[in-house]
Parts: C-alpha cells; sequence; structure tokens
C-alpha cells in the first residue's frame, strides 16, 4: 500500500468518526483530507480527486464545513478559482461553541422547568437533561484553558 493509499485510509477513519456525530461522510474525508494533504490549501478540483466525490456533493458540504468554522478558503489574484484550509485552530474554535451550546441549553431547561413546575412528574425528563448540562457544564468550567495551535 503507498502512502496516498494510507493517507485516504486515515482520512475514512476521520470520516466514520464524525459520522456517528451526524457529519455526512463527505464532509469527514473534506476535513480529513485537509488536515494531511500538501500543500495545505486545496481547490475543490483537487479534492475532489483526492477524496473521489462528486462536484456537486463537495460543493455543499464545503459549504457547511466554511460556515461551521472548520473551513477558510480564499482566491489567488488573477485566478478564479477558490482554495479551501483548515481554518487555524478549527477543532477548538468549534469545541468552544459546542461549550457555548451548553450554556444555552440550560437556559431552555430553566425555561422548561419554570413553564412546568419542577416537581412536576413530566418535568423529570427536563431535570435529567438538566442534571446531564450542569454536570458538562462544571467539568469545562474546572478545566484548564484550551492551549493555542501555536502553544502546541
Amino acid at each position: 500500500m503507498n502512502e496516498h493509499e494510507r493517507l485516504l485510509e486515515w482520512v475514512e477513519r476521520i470520516a466514520m468518526y464524525l459520522a456517528r456525530d451526524g457529519v455526512p461522510p463527505i464532509a469527514g474525508r473534506v476535513l480529513g483530507w485537509l488536515m494531511v494533504c500538501d500543500p495545505p490549501e486545496q481547490s475543490a478540483g483537487q479534492i475532489c480527486a483526492a477524496i473521489g466525490s462528486s462536484r456537486a456533493s463537495l460543493t455543499s458540504n464545503l459549504r457547511m464545513l466554511s460556515s461551521m468554522g472548520f473551513l477558510t478558503w480564499r482566491t489567488r489574484p488573477g485566478e478564479r478559482t477558490v482554495y479551501y484550509r483548515l481554518a487555524e485552530d478549527a477543532w477548538a474554535g468549534v469545541v468552544r461553541q459546542q461549550i457555548a451550546g451548553i450554556t444555552s441549553f440550560l437556559d431552555i431547561t430553566r425555561d422548561g422547568l419554570s413553564l412546568l413546575g419542577e416537581q412536576e412528574d413530566r418535568a423529570g425528563r427536563i431535570r435529567q437533561a438538566q442534571a446531564t448540562f450542569e454536570w458538562m457544564a462544571k467539568l469545562f468550567e474546572g478545566a484548564p484553558p484550551l492551549p493555542s495551535g501555536k502553544e502546541r
């Protein structure tokens, strides 16, 4: 097996890992590829050729990954081609967004408990969700700060 085949096998592992959380496999392959490709900036055509996807499905996944903060893109003077790359500290940024989402969800559970009354039987499912998210919030509050890419 040559290096490219080994890289693609690793890229597929990234895609399958992320698919567990509902990330489309093509989006996972794009992320995996942009983590290992050389040069680090790739056109849609280069990405298609590398991961074996259709241009149509790639375009929507590139848009989605860009809106999620995983990718940045740019053009070069005199060219119409768009080049994509993994955003600086992309993973840290996405994790920070997820942590912020915990706080938002806790606000929603508090509102639900106010709406139903905390001791109402049917509020038990909300209490269960709130307890889980409060536990996660406490874990993250006590965690050391995430190092930036330059500190690693």
